[in-house]
């Protein structure tokens, strides 16, 4: 549907209409100010170079059209009394958004220092990409936000997440020209197959399109309006057309469009919740077509500006310098007529605010954008129920993540009245062994079923599209908007999201500092099908980097696990799911593993982080170890253990120290992160002069570079990936990877003092041995028995 400008439908009153291009002249004003005034706000003197700032940094390009929609948006969240969030996307679209939460007062009310008043104009102004101020972009510090500017490609999946869950709710989207040419937002528009007109809250994308990027025109922009609706209409949505630069026609326009599209809203959601309507709804979106830069400079030097790239950052660069520029930044702040739309002290006029919603409703001082606020304790059910019962270290096996199932089911369960929980996935919840959650929630889903389908569900809460980019927005908007959640995802591709996670954990360390901002639910990734099972996929599929990347990041909000066994999964998860304000990362195993530790052992032993086995090494207490044989991983953990158990058959006399690490952030000193350990408390555990064979789940590198400053580096030997694999069999990965256990006994005869020559025999066997599983594997195809059928004997 294209909304004709020049013969708009009359909804508005010639009072409204008013009222509305006073609200947009205002932020547009105030943004204007913002990218250049350091004093004189008002302009109540003749602008002089001294009041603009000595570095002009922004975005005017975006401005015009954001104010255009926030000011609609308050027109139909007053007059429909609605619960409504919106999400900017448009990079640097932040002059606007803070505009509008000063003209409606959340700003003043979450900052009391930027008054809204001339002061408060004054220092709102001043502060905006200036040292010790505020971004440019839409950020954690701008009221009403849960999406940063600049964060290309996730407007519209963070949207979908913030509506999941929450009935009520409508989510507005605005969806910059540049960035609907990102992968992640094509394939965000797929959101809608996944919406529940019933449980679920609506979303509103509105597509703005002011024809540039940067430096260049944007693809979407320059379709003919039939292709492009062609292409929206595929996507699965009911497109509305506003076109034009003609303020007065445009404010009618876009406002015959929002009414048109949530009264379509409430059609659908009044279809499937009262008459059972079952088909998967056609939602309305708006396409708004206005020039960049609109009612900025036409031209510059002789250069067009408005509606073209031209007008993308500052206009005007040379204020300061140039009278030319500064006669026209002035001429261009007064066409808005400032003295029309604040009065005397600086505060916006009533006419300025008639169409701005009270309290709550307000964009700026929504709780959905504090998810906080809403968040409520998830209802964990005790551990013990799912504990699997060792009678003693590695007499029995289980698939981790296949016990773990069985808890979030339950978790599920009972969060299915509350609706405050979901798994999402890209398509591996079956595969990672998490399907026992089915029993609780099926697999959310829109588009039509077939009889050979299994676990869909229209009204499910278990996610699954093979988009990482989607999984991780939906999450993430779904975390901020006050709800909890888990990812999982194979190990190797969740670098998918690596730029994603970069921003939520910059978003999160901000928060903490912002007492205004509650603290949200963490995110949780939990990865599996990880590099030392993957033998079947191959090489494509090994990839243990992730965890690298998230421990670059702020220590504050970030955590990496490594539980051993299902027991320690259940109590990691657990401690995960109930924290808040982190980034979480579970790394476990889909396959069959040993169970080491009891329930109460593992609870014990997770929140030491690290810890001696001493039933796995051969300490007595009466000397200090010779080696210390470390792990973190679930099959480090068990190389490790048959390494000190071949160690106990051949070297009896040596004295081996186990530790099995699970918090990988303990490696790092106090000082650097809050799990880190003390010099006195690291060098107790591993010693300040002994050697360290350390067999880690990951790249190898990663843990000299926690423990670099440690006194005992020179003695810590590390393996791990190589960036060697293949399809092949499970111990051959460890195998290429020098990370096996006849590698360790070598690498321990290789370190400890002495044993070089003494030991020089069993070094032998232990070749022999890697060189047979070489041949043995390439004639059988399986691992040797004396490794297949491996079982810890715990004999002292």
């Amino acid at each position: 549907m294209s909304v004709d400008t020049q013969q708009a439908p009359s909804g508005l009153t010639d009072e409204e209409l008013a009222g509305l291009d006073a609200h947009w002249r205002a932020a547009n004003y105030l943004s204007v100010g913002q990218i250049y005034l350091m004093a004189n706000p008002l302009l109540t003197e003749p602008l002089r170079p001294e009041h603009v700032k000595p570095r002009l940094l922004g975005h005017w390009g975006t401005s015009p059209g954001l104010n255009l929609v926030h000011t609609h948006l308050n027109r139909v969240i007053k007059a429909r009394d609605l619960d409504a969030l919106c999400v900017w996307g448009p990079g640097h679209g932040g002059p606007a958004v803070l505009a509008n939460s000063w003209l409606e007062g959340s700003y003043t009310e979450t900052y009391p220092d930027i008054t809204r008043d001339a002061t408060g104009m004054a220092r709102l102004f001043k502060q905006f990409s200036f040292p010790g101020g505020v971004p440019s972009h839409v950020a954690p510090e701008t009221p009403g936000s849960i999406h940063e500017g600049g964060e290309l490609g996730y407007a519209l999946s963070h949207a979908y997440g913030a509506a999941f869950d929450h009935p009520g709710l409508v989510v507005a989207c605005v969806i910059g020209d540049g960035e609907a040419e990102t992968g992640p937002l094509a394939t965000s528009w797929h959101s809608n197959k996944f919406l529940d007109p019933v449980n679920d809250g609506a979303v509103l994308p509105i597509l703005h399109l002011n024809g540039y990027k940067i430096a260049n025109p944007t693809v979407l922009a320059r379709l003919p309006e039939a292709e492009l609706d062609d292409l929206l209409r595929g996507y699965g949505h009911d497109p509305i057309h506003v076109t034009g630069d003609d303020p007065a026609a445009v404010h009618r326009a876009m406002a015959h469009a929002m009414d048109t599209a949530l009264d379509r809203v409430a059609a659908i959601q009044c279809a499937a919740r009262e008459d059972g309507a079952t088909s998967r709804p056609r939602w309305p979106m708006i396409v708004l077509r206005t020039p960049k830069g609109w009612t900025g400079p036409a031209e510059v030097d002789g250069l067009p500006v408005e509606n073209t790239w031209r007008a993308h950052q500052v206009p005007l660069s040379a204020v300061r310098t140039n009278p030319d520029h500064l006669r026209q930044l002035e001429r261009w702040l007064r066409s808005y007529r400032p003295d029309e739309l604040f009065d005397d002290t600086g505060a916006p006029r009533p006419a300025v605010l008639a169409a701005v919603p009270e309290g709550h409703r307000r964009l700026g001082a929504t709780p959905f954008a504090n998810g906080g606020l809403l968040l409520r304790e998830l209802p964990m059910p005790p551990l013990e129920k799912y504990a699997v019962p060792v009678d003693g270290p590695g007499a029995t096996m289980h698939e981790p993540t296949r016990v773990l199932g069985d808890l979030l089911r339950d978790v599920m369960a009972a969060t299915a009245d509350r609706r405050d929980f979901r798994l999402v996935g890209p398509d591996e919840t079956a595969s990672n062994r998490l399907q026992a959650v089915y029993g609780a929630s099926g697999k959310a889903w829109q588009e039509r079923t077939l009889p050979v389908d299994e676990d869909l569900d229209r009204h499910g809460r278990v996610m699954e599209i093979l988009s990482e980019h989607t999984c991780q927005g939906w999450l993430e908007g779904y975390l901020l908007t006050g709800r909890h959640g888990l990812f999982s995802c194979y190990e190797a591709f969740v670098h998918i999201v690596d730029s994603m996670v970069n921003q939520h954990v910059k978003w999160l360390r901000v928060t903490r500092r912002l007492p205004w901002r509650a603290p949200v639910a963490s995110l949780n990734y939990l990865l599996t099908s990880h590099v030392w099972r993957q033998d079947h996929n191959g090489f494509s599929h090994q990839d243990p980097g992730f965890v690298d990347h998230i421990l670059n990041k702020s220590t504050e909000a970030v955590r990496v696990y490594l539980p051993p066994d299902a027991n320690t999964l259940l109590s990691v998860a657990d401690h995960a799911l109930r924290s808040r304000d982190y980034v979480n990362v579970i790394v476990a195993g889909k396959q069959p593993c040993f169970d080491w530790l009891s329930m109460e052992e593992a609870r014990v032993h997770c929140a030491r982080g690290a810890g001696i086995w001493d039933w796995a090494g051969t300490e007595d207490g009466s000397r200090e170890p010779d080696v210390v044989l470390a792990c973190a991983g679930d099959v480090p953990t068990q190389e490790v253990l048959a390494a000190a158990q071949l160690l106990r058959q051949h070297l009896p006399e040596l004295v081996v120290r186990v530790v099995n690490v699970v918090d990988i952030a303990r490696l790092l000193p106090s000082g650097e992160h809050p799990h880190g350990m003390g010099d006195f408390e690291y060098d107790g555990l591993f010693t300040a002069d002994k050697p360290v064979v350390f067999a880690y789940h990951g790249y190898p590198w990663l843990i000299h570079r926690l423990a670099y400053r440690r006194t005992g580096h020179a003695h810590l030997h590390v393996r791990g990936y190589k960036e060697i694999g293949t399809t092949t069999t499970p111990f051959d990965m460890v195998v290429g990877n020098d990370l096996d256990r006849y590698r360790l006994v070598m690498d321990v005869i290789d370190r400890v003092p002495g044993l070089a020559v003494r030991a020089a025999a069993v070094r032998q066997r232990m070749e022999d041995a890697r060189l047979r599983h070489h041949d043995w594997i390439r004639e059988h195809g399986v691992d040797m028995p004396e490794v297949a059928d491996w079982t810890w004997d715990g004999t002292r």
